[in-house]
């Protein structure tokens, strides 16, 4: 008799060939046993999981939560069907809710806390939602916006999404998309390779998702569904539009409602696929938005819009700017139409999926998140009562320190019962729509939710990296960088590619960059992209990288310049300037391209 070494009570009698039957019978029971309890789970019980997010769509941006000109059918029964996180809560701005969505941290820690200036970027040592995921047995699939880096080694396909389908930078028609995308018919990028679409973006998505659930698999899915609507531009065809504008409101608003009544029939099409496929009682879907409403009523005239009775909308610290509806439904295991009041957030669920998924807990990762899961079955569960950090940064917030001066942005400290927004003070659950500043009444709740967040900036900025860098060199494929990727030392970011050709635009930054091998690196420098090359109008460029600095003349004619320079492996801060031709002014260049070569590679376009 022979034991394995595996801690397991089975045996297996080495004997004879007529024994081969049974010990195959006792060995599968053995690996059975010794297998982690993540991979010994039936398909059946595991759910599948859809996450998922709209962009810029608030909490009163739908007919269930009372708006009085949205009619969504399928977003209300997804809301009976669900337990409805009545006080949930995101950052007020695109990539800082979806860092800390996908890695269930504060997005300042995690390095990617503002929309553009190299502050999108998620730093690759995190952990992504997508990385447990495959890591614990299933199939990973993204479909629509990313916002977290597109080059490798922060694109999502390095991440831990196996399958992604999806659009450059913030937008879908942004610097760092293919020239012309305009949301219909657009190119978007399958795994990394340029491919033309048919049809709206919107409906794109749902598609690729829907083609996704139904590949013959024996893993179970987890699918995140991040849609570029309803971000401007507020582009939709006509017949999603118009009747809105017939009813008197702005064109630009009657557009953004028109993409919430797409998105909503796009979401009636997967409720149904998942019904007719038997998946919907074991599939979690979960719906969300990423910031409060972009069409809202504003913070001076609250009658224009509606914020379902909230101040702010995006981009604000008030309750409109982070307040927005989450529903999570999961037929099989729980009752739909109940509503949880207790303060959440999005950085809660990655430890909640953990939980219900039973996924596989990385050791080496401390969440900011609670996990959720004991709020979902009907249980009398509580989380304990918590403070909630909300902030609004720019790039430019400094670390603290001891010595430093502080540069400390918008923020808002939630508890169950109050807001401190700056130095102002709301009673929540008296004064839901933040009339009334009632800090003079309450000076010692001021102190305590001052100090709460005073503690959580020495924690939070103050362990943060100061920059997450571009990675270049780390093999010999081409590393692009644009405008706006870069730190402003002149004017500001760009993101539209109409943005490109105007003179009068004087403007330029640096970008902060990781060499990852030292060698010979060719640096390209652009005005406009590579698919609609153009003269750079230019007669002299400059470029610094670190120490080094090179100048070349241009030729009226030249549409791009390219310089030769030999880079020691590590950190080092890149900035260009070009001389306008006519004027003699200086602007940065809005494309530069890194690729380590062998000297006899190189051949500069012209």
């Amino acid at each position: 008799m022979v034991d394995l070494d595996c801690n397991c009570p089975h045996t297996i009698p080495i004997i004879s060939h007529s024994m081969h039957h049974r010990i195959w019978i006792l060995l599968a029971a053995c690996l059975t046993t010794c297998s982690p309890a993540w991979a010994q789970t039936a398909k059946e019980s595991r759910p599948n999981v859809i996450l998922v997010v709209t962009d810029d769509q608030g909490y009163g941006d739908m007919s269930c939560h009372g708006n009085p000109w949205l009619n969504t059918p399928n977003l209300d029964r997804l809301a009976t069907q669900s337990v409805r996180l009545e006080n949930f809560h995101v950052d007020p701005v695109c990539t800082p809710s979806r860092a800390a969505l996908i890695t269930g941290r504060y997005c300042t820690r995690v390095g990617a806390w503002a929309v553009t200036e190299g502050r999108q970027l998620l730093n690759p040592d995190e952990t992504t939602m997508a990385e447990i995921f495959r890591d614990s047995g299933y199939r990973t699939g993204l479909f629509g916006k990313w916002h977290l880096g597109d080059p490798p080694p922060f694109a999502p396909r390095e991440r831990g999404f196996e399958t992604v389908v999806r659009h450059m930078a913030g937008g879908a028609d942004e610097i760092g998309n293919p020239t012309g995308n305009d949301y219909f018919d657009d190119t978007y990028y399958r795994n990394g390779t340029p491919e033309s679409f048919d049809g709206y973006c919107t409906d794109i998505w749902f598609k690729e998702v829907m083609d996704f659930i139904q590949q013959d698999s024996e893993q179970p899915f987890f699918i995140y569904l991040p849609t570029n609507a309803m971000h401007s531009p507020y582009l939709v065809a006509d017949r999603y539009s118009d009747p809105f504008e017939q009813q008197g409101i702005d064109p630009k608003r009657a557009a953004f409602y028109g993409m919430i009544q797409n998105f909503d029939e796009n979401l009636g099409r997967l409720l149904k696929k998942l019904e007719q496929d038997n998946l919907r009682d074991n599939t979690l879907l979960v719906f969300m938005s990423d910031n409060g409403t972009a069409q809202g009523a504003s913070e001076q005239n609250r009658k224009d819009g509606f914020n379902a009775g909230m101040r702010g909308k995006k981009g604000s610290v008030y309750e409109g700017g982070h307040r927005v509806p989450c529903f999570a439904s999961w037929p099989a295991k729980w009752d739909g139409n109940r509503r949880v009041h207790q303060l959440t957030c999005h950085r809660d669920w990655l430890p909640t999926l953990i939980d219900l998924c039973d996924l596989k807990r990385p050791s080496d990762v401390s969440f900011d998140g609670n996990s959720m899961a004991g709020l979902f079955g009907g249980s009398s569960r509580q989380l304990p009562e918590r403070t909630l950090i909300i902030e609004r940064q720019s790039d430019n917030v400094v670390s603290a320190t001891k010595t430093q001066g502080r540069a400390q942005p918008p923020f808002a400290v939630l508890t169950d019962q109050w807001r401190l927004v700056r130095d102002e003070l709301y009673d929540i659950r008296n004064d839901p729509g933040q009339f009334k500043n009632i800090a003079a009444e309450h000076p010692e709740v001021v102190r305590e939710l001052r100090a709460a967040y005073d503690a959580y900036f020495e924690d939070v900025h103050g362990s943060r990296k100061d920059v997450v860098r571009f990675i270049v060199g780390k093999d010999t494929t081409p590393t692009l960088i644009t405008v706006r990727d870069w730190h402003p030392t002149e004017g500001r970011v760009i993101w539209k590619p109409s943005q490109l050709p105007d003179n009068d635009l004087l403007i330029n930054g640096f970008w902060e960059i990781e060499v990852a091998e030292a060698g010979r690196y060719s640096i390209e420098l652009r005005r406009f992209p590579d698919d609609a090359l153009a003269p750079i109008q230019a007669d002299q460029a400059r470029l610094r990288v670190g120490s080094i600095e090179q100048t070349q003349t241009l030729k009226p004619e030249d549409s791009s310049v390219t310089f030769e320079i030999d880079l020691a492996a590590g950190p080092h801060r890149l900035q260009t300037w070009l001389r306008d031709a006519a004027s003699q002014k200086i602007r940065g260049a809005y494309f530069v391209e890194f690729t380590r070569i062998e000297p006899s590679e190189v051949s500069p376009r012209r």
